[in-house]
């Protein structure tokens, strides 16, 4: 870091991306630059004069407990976290008017978006280096925030991201271009040099001079690129840490799901078709049916308005319902992951001391995990958009209590994916995928951490043949590219073509796992794994590469063991690291 910000790696190069994984101490390499920077250089005098660090405001107040924690007072941070725009222009003018060897408050920290509101305050002078955390937020170049801090009169910049490809290859050059202008040139010769010929040869349908070409590409890119990228993966934490066992367990719809399911696509799908033939893309009236399937695939009672209201695309669903239907009760019988869902907490309180997170992308489905506690009379925590930051942190202290009865935490992945320590609890359940791996990898990275001594189980829940396998095999393609471009791996494979992924409206009812058919799978015979996974294999490899599983009689984990014969039809799962391998 120090030999990019300080023009040592890049000619009038400043930036750096600093992408290591979760866990490996991110902020402190940074407050140990910070202070690197503040205090000398080859000159014998500090290198800048002031920092800012952008964070995400639910970060601010950890940035300034971590300077703390790390220099001691040895430097004055100024922390933005409220008052009148009036009071806070006064704070950043005062911060901005500093000048010399001894500046009173040297670093500043802020939240993006009190960034944006007063950027006209802070770009007024020169500034010696900007962090911004979770920099992903700058994957767009078009947006209010990334084009304010731009125009940020800081030639040294560092972008704090372990998952700088999230969605797409532009979005990396946003990523790249914020701290180092030009060196991929513009985003149009991006494009043509670099973005269309590596997805070209990325694509499962590609030619051999097409692949050819696309790693060609790829090649000169990750050399372009990594004289400014510092990335190191979690696997140098395995040895720390005690094994994970990872499951994406496939449930089959209810009998009232695919009925629904049926019926919403004859009614909704030849308009989607024709918006899609002639608009090219997913528009507003897709992403509401996609919302709609999505919910469906959680619980019937998510959607029984509009069934009720008979609109979009459930004309005639009501009469599917069973007689006297109320969503006052959960019934999880009628949903096959609110039915694997049951059999996973009921395993878990009768068979051992652990506790469990359950994570939605939906509010509404942490209102059905609350029905289902009531029912079952299990002590349970929730935290989602509603909760204050101070509340948060009493609410994660007393569950990480091993003293405390909660035995359920409930996390929306919107509020509480990032930054939570859970490692009160060793089991974790992904109820529905999101589009952005990272945004899931990040939940699930929060009982899997330092302090944790228990085994961690992860189940990550999917309909069978519906839309979520549809997300789940967009998410391998997103991950399987940042792989080869972020972490520079040679075999990825190339399992699911553009054109597959866009096949979003389409239900696969005699499939055991549509993810698992298009694999293309060579260690499995009529869907039965004759051969193991390969020795070098675990949980950050392919998913051509782990355990497959059509029957129970594969598992060593009871608890889904138990929840088989309910509605689960398939089981990818694996291990962490090498030195329990015995313990699948």
């Amino acid at each position: 870091m120090w030999d990019c910000v300080t023009g040592r790696c890049i000619t009038e190069g400043y930036g750096c991306i600093m992408a290591d994984e979760m866990g490996l101490g991110k902020t402190l390499q940074c407050i140990s630059l910070v202070w690197t920077l503040l205090r000398q250089s080859p000159e014998a005098k500090p290198e800048i004069e002031k920092v800012i660090v952008v964070t995400p405001s639910s970060l601010v107040k950890n940035w300034y407990n971590e300077v703390e924690k790390w220099l001691a007072g040895r430097v004055q941070s100024l922390v933005i976290d409220g008052g009148t725009k009036a009071e806070i222009d006064k704070k950043l003018a005062t911060f901005m008017s500093q000048h010399g060897l001894r500046i009173p408050t040297p670093i500043l920290i802020i939240s993006y978006e009190t960034f944006r509101l007063h950027a006209e305050v802070l770009c007024r002078g020169p500034v010696g280096l900007v962090i911004c955390d979770e920099g992903h937020r700058l994957k767009n170049s078009d947006n209010q925030t990334y084009q304010a801090l731009n125009k940020l009169n800081a030639k040294r910049r560092i972008l704090i991201s372990g998952t700088p490809i999230q969605n797409d290859l532009l979005e990396y050059f946003s990523l790249v271009h914020f701290v180092n202008a030009g060196i991929l040139g513009t985003v149009q010769e991006f494009k043509k040099r670099f973005e269309l010929p590596i997805l070209k040869g990325r694509d499962a349908d590609a030619n051999e001079n097409e692949r050819l070409r696309g790693e060609e590409k790829l090649k000169e890119l990750i050399s372009v690129v990594n004289r400014c990228l510092i990335r190191r993966t979690s696997n140098i934490l395995s040895k720390y840490l005690p094994v994970k066992i990872e499951q994406i367990v496939c449930c089959r719809l209810t009998p009232l799901q695919l009925e629904l399911y049926k019926l919403f696509l004859k009614q909704a799908k030849p308009a989607l078709e024709v918006e899609q033939a002639h608009n090219g893309k997913i528009s507003f009236s897709s992403l509401s049916s996609i919302t709609s399937l999505k919910k469906l695939c959680n619980h019937p009672a998510l959607i029984y308005e509009k069934c009720v209201e008979g609109e979009g695309g459930f004309r005639g669903a009501l009469d599917l319902f069973p007689p006297r239907y109320s969503t006052k009760s959960v019934e999880p019988q009628l949903s096959g992951k609110m039915l694997i869902l049951d059999y996973i907490l009921a395993m878990t309180r009768s068979t051992s001391s652990d506790k469990v997170v359950l994570v939605s992308n939906y509010t509404q489905t942490l209102d059905l995990f609350e029905r289902l506690c009531r029912d079952r009379r299990y002590l349970y925590v929730r935290l989602d958009g509603t909760m204050t930051v101070k509340k948060r942190a009493k609410v994660v202290e007393r569950f990480n209590n091993i003293s405390s009865p909660e035995f359920v935490f409930m996390l929306s992945s919107k509020a509480g994916g990032c930054g939570l320590n859970l490692i009160g609890a060793n089991r974790l359940v992904m109820f529905d995928p999101d589009w952005n791996p990272a945004n899931d990898e990040q939940a699930m990275a929060r009982i899997w951490r330092d302090g944790q001594k228990k085994t961690c189980y992860i189940y990550r829940l999917l309909s069978t043949g519906t839309i979520e396998e549809k997300i789940f095999q967009r998410q391998t393609h997103k991950k399987a590219l940042s792989s080869c471009v972020v972490d520079e791996e040679q075999d990825v494979e190339r399992h699911f073509s553009l054109g597959e992924l866009k096949d979003l409206f389409t239900l696969n009812e005699s499939t055991a796992s549509d993810t698992h058919d298009r694999l293309k799978c060579h260690r499995c015979v009529n869907g039965h794994q004759v051969r193991p996974p390969p020795e070098d294999s675990d949980c950050t490899s392919d998913l051509s590469r782990w355990n497959h599983c059509s029957n129970k009689r594969g598992l060593r984990d009871a608890v889904i063991q138990s929840a088989w014969d309910a509605a689960v039809s398939f089981v990818f799962h694996h291990h962490s690291h090498e030195e329990q391998r015995g313990v699948l």
